[in-house]
C-alpha cells in the first residue's frame, strides 16, 4: 500500500529528460530561422558576403524589386547616416548610391532604394559594367570584322575571275522583286528536303500525301507564274497551307542527316546555277565592252559610202605641215571615229596655239574612209589632220614586218594584293602598254624625230605643249610610272629573261617617244628578237597576250618617269574617283572596259568625254549617236 504514491514520482523524474530534449530540438529549428531572418551575429560574415567582398561583380541595369515596408519609407525618407562598425570590427562591402540600414543584430546590410507612394524618388543610374561593354564590343567588332573578311574574299574571288565585271554588277544591283514567287520557291525547297523522310515513317500517310498535294500545287503555279503579277488570286491561302505543313512536318522525328544531306545538295545546286548565270553575265558584259556599238557602226558605214559620193575631199590639206620639225605632232592608233574625233578636239581645245598641232591617225582598211571624211567635213581650229591606212603602209612601205593588222593599245588586268597584310583588300588596276603596231612608229614617221601618243581613250583637259620641252636625255619614252606593280613580281610572266626586278611598270595614254633615241637604241630590232624568244605567233589572242612581257623588257631603263598629274587613269573601272580630282588632272584616260562611248560606261566620267563631241553633226543624228 505503501508503494503506489512513489510511481507518480517515478514518472515525474522521466518526464524532465524529455522535456529537456525537446527544448534543444526547438532551439536547434529557431537558432537556423533566425540566421535567415535577421541575418548572421555581430562580427560573422557568411560565405556569400565573403564573396561579396573578395570578387568585385560588375553591375546590371536592372535590379531586384520588393514591396516597400513602412519602414523602408521611413528610412528612405530619414537622412543619411554613418555607417557604423560592428562590434568585431568587421565592416561589410558598401555599393556606392544604395541607403545602408543596420539590423536588430547590428550588422550591415545594403539596401536597395525604392519608390515612396507619396514622394517619389528618382532612381539612380546605374550604368554597365566597363568590362561587359568592352567585351560587347570586342564581340561586335570581331562580328564586323568577320563579315567584312568575307566581303574582302568574295571579291577578291570575283575580281580575278571576272575582272571590272564585279564592280558594274555592283553598282547596276537590282533590287530583289517578285518576292512571293521567290517565297513560294523557298517553301517548295524546304519541302522537297523533308518529304523523303516524312514518307518513310509509319502513321504519317495523311501528312505525307498531304506534303505531296502542296508539293506539286507549288510546281504547278511556278511552271506558269514567273512574276508576282502572274500568280493567283488564292497564293496566299496556298503558302499559309505550305507553312502548315511544314510546321508539322518538322515536329516530327525524322533522320536529319537525310533532310540535311538534301538541303545540301539543293544549296549546292543553286551555287552552282547563281555561278553560271554570273559567267554567263559576265561574257555578255565582255562582249559588250569589246563590241563598237549599233550607231557607231552605223556612222562608220554611212560615212564611208559618202566618201566615194563626193571624192573632192580626197586631199590633205597643207601635206608639208606633217613632216615640218616646228609643228607639234601627236600619233593616234584608232579604229573609233568618235573616239579619235574627241581626242583630237580635247586636245586642240585645250592648247593655246593649236594652228601648230599636227595630228597623225593610223587606222585599218575598213575604217579609213570613213575616217577620211569625217575630219574632212570637220574643221579643229587649222590642226593638221592626217589619216593613214596602216595595213596599206605596211604591206606596200615596211615589207619586211609580216604582221600588218592594227593593233590597238592592249589592257590588262592586275590584280595587287600586299604580301606584309594578305587580308587587305585587294587592288585591281588595268594597265595600258604599247602594242606590236606602237613599236612600228619610228619606221613609218622617219622623218620625224618626237611625238607624243595618245590613246583614243583619253581625254585633254591641258595644254600640252610643255611635252616639247622635257629634256629626257637617253631615255625613250617618256611615260607615267606604276610603282605598284615592279619587274621582280612578274617572274611567271616575263620568264627567264635578263630584267630589273626593281623597275616598275608604266602606262600609255600620253607618252612622249623620242624617235631619235628610238632608233639609237634599235628598241624595234630588240622588240623583233624577243617576240622570236617568246616564240611568239602571228595570231591575235597571242599577240595580245605577247604585249605585256614584251613591252615592259623591250623598254626596260629607257622610261623617262613623268609626272604622276600629268595623267588620271581608271575613269573605265574605278567608280571611287573624286570628282574635284578628275577636273583638275591635265588629261583623263578612261582605261578598263567601261568606255565613256559605251553603254556600259561610269555615267559620273561621261560628262568629260562628252563635252568634246562634235555637236549638230547630220551623220550622227541620222545614226542616233549619243543623243
Amino acid at each position: 500500500m505503501k508503494a503506489q504514491p512513489l510511481l507518480p514520482a517515478v514518472l515525474k523524474r522521466r518526464r524532465a529528460p524529455r522535456v529537456a530534449v525537446l527544448a534543444l530540438v526547438l532551439c536547434s529549428l529557431l537558432v537556423p530561422l533566425a540566421f535567415l531572418f535577421d541575418g548572421a551575429p555581430s562580427g560573422y560574415v557568411t560565405t556569400e558576403e565573403r564573396r561579396r567582398q573578395e570578387v568585385v561583380l560588375p553591375k546590371f541595369d536592372h535590379e531586384e524589386k520588393r514591396r516597400p515596408t513602412g519602414a523602408d519609407r521611413e528610412r528612405q525618407d530619414a537622412p543619411e547616416r554613418k555607417i557604423p562598425r560592428s562590434s568585431s570590427g568587421v565592416i561589410h562591402q558598401q555599393t556606392p548610391e544604395k541607403n545602408i540600414s543596420k539590423s536588430s543584430t547590428g550588422v550591415i546590410h545594403h539596401q536597395t532604394p525604392e519608390k515612396n507612394i507619396s514622394k517619389v524618388l528618382p532612381a539612380p543610374k546605374v550604368e554597365p559594367s566597363k568590362d561587359v561593354t568592352d567585351s560587347t564590343k570586342v564581340a561586335r567588332d570581331a562580328s564586323q570584322e568577320g563579315e567584312k573578311a568575307d566581303e574582302v574574299e568574295k571579291a577578291k574571288s570575283c575580281q580575278l575571275e571576272f575582272g571590272s565585271y564585279c564592280l558594274w554588277s555592283i553598282e547596276h544591283k537590282e533590287i530583289m522583286k517578285d518576292h512571293i514567287v521567290k517565297r513560294l520557291k523557298d517553301q517548295l525547297f524546304v519541302a522537297r528536303s523533308y518529304y523523303p523522310s516524312i514518307a518513310k515513317l509509319q502513321g504519317q500517310e495523311a501528312l505525307t500525301q498531304e506534303m505531296k498535294q502542296n508539293i506539286q500545287d507549288h510546281e504547278r503555279i511556278l511552271s506558269v507564274s514567273t512574276v508576282d503579277a502572274d500568280l493567283p488570286s488564292l497564293i496566299n491561302r496556298r503558302m499559309k497551307q505550305m507553312e502548315r505543313t511544314l510546321v508539322r512536318a518538322k515536329s516530327c522525328t525524322v533522320d536529319c542527316k537525310n533532310v540535311d544531306r538534301k538541303l545540301r545538295q539543293i544549296l549546292d545546286m543553286t551555287e552552282d546555277e547563281a555561278h553560271f548565270h554570273m559567267k554567263q553575265s559576265a561574257f555578255l558584259y565582255n562582249l559588250g565592252a569589246q563590241t563598237l556599238p549599233k550607231s557607231h557602226h552605223c556612222l562608220s558605214m554611212r560615212l564611208t559610202l559618202e566618201y566615194f559620193k563626193s571624192s573632192s575631199l580626197d586631199s590633205d590639206d597643207s601635206p608639208g605641215k606633217f613632216s615640218s620639225p616646228e609643228y607639234r605632232h601627236y600619233v593616234i592608233l584608232s579604229r573609233n571615229v568618235i573616239a579619235a574625233s574627241v581626242v583630237i578636239n580635247s586636245t586642240v581645245t585645250s592648247c593655246k596655239e593649236p594652228g601648230y598641232l599636227a595630228f597623225h591617225i593610223l587606222t585599218d582598211a575598213q575604217n579609213f574612209y570613213a575616217m577620211k571624211h569625217w575630219f574632212a567635213r570637220n574643221s579643229y581650229k587649222n590642226a593638221a589632220i592626217h589619216v593613214l591606212n596602216y595595213e596599206a603602209i605596211i604591206l606596200e612601205r615596211l615589207p619586211k614586218y609580216t604582221i600588218w593588222q592594227l593593233y590597238l593599245p592592249e589592257e590588262f588586268r592586275v590584280l595587287i594584293r600586299s604580301i606584309k597584310q594578305p587580308t587587305e583588300n585587294t587592288r585591281m588596276k588595268y594597265l595600258s602598254l604599247f602594242s606590236h603596231s606602237h613599236f612600228i612608229i619610228p619606221e613609218i614617221f622617219k622623218y620625224l624625230n618626237k611625238v607624243v601618243v595618245l590613246d583614243d581613250d583619253v581625254v585633254v583637259q591641258r595644254d600640252l605643249s610643255f611635252l616639247w620641252n622635257i629634256d629626257m636625255g637617253d631615255k625613250v619614252n617618256g611615260a607615267v610610272e606604276f610603282c605598284g606593280l615592279k619587274l621582280g613580281e612578274m617572274k611567271n610572266v616575263l620568264g627567264k629573261t635578263a630584267y630589273d626586278p626593281k623597275s616598275c611598270a608604266w602606262m600609255s595614254g600620253v607618252n612622249l617617244i623620242n624617235l631619235d633615241k628610238w632608233r639609237e637604241h634599235n628598241v624595234t630590232e630588240n622588240y623583233l628578237l624577243l617576240m622570236k624568244k617568246f616564240k611568239v605567233k602571228d595570231e591575235l589572242s597571242l599577240m595580245k597576250a605577247a604585249a605585256f612581257p614584251l613591252s615592259l623588257l623591250s623598254l626596260q631603263h629607257l622610261i623617262y618617269p613623268l609626272d604622276e598629274k600629268l595623267t588620271l587613269a581608271g575613269l573605265g573601272y574605278d567608280y571611287g574617283i573624286d570628282e574635284e580630282v578628275a577636273r583638275r588632272s591635265a588629261s583623263l584616260h578612261y582605261n578598263g572596259n567601261m568606255k565613256p562611248w559605251l553603254e556600259l560606261g561610269i555615267p559620273d566620267y561621261k560628262k568629260y568625254w562628252k563635252r568634246f563631241l562634235v555637236r549638230g553633226d547630220r551623220f550622227m543624228d541620222e545614226c542616233n549617236v549619243n543623243p
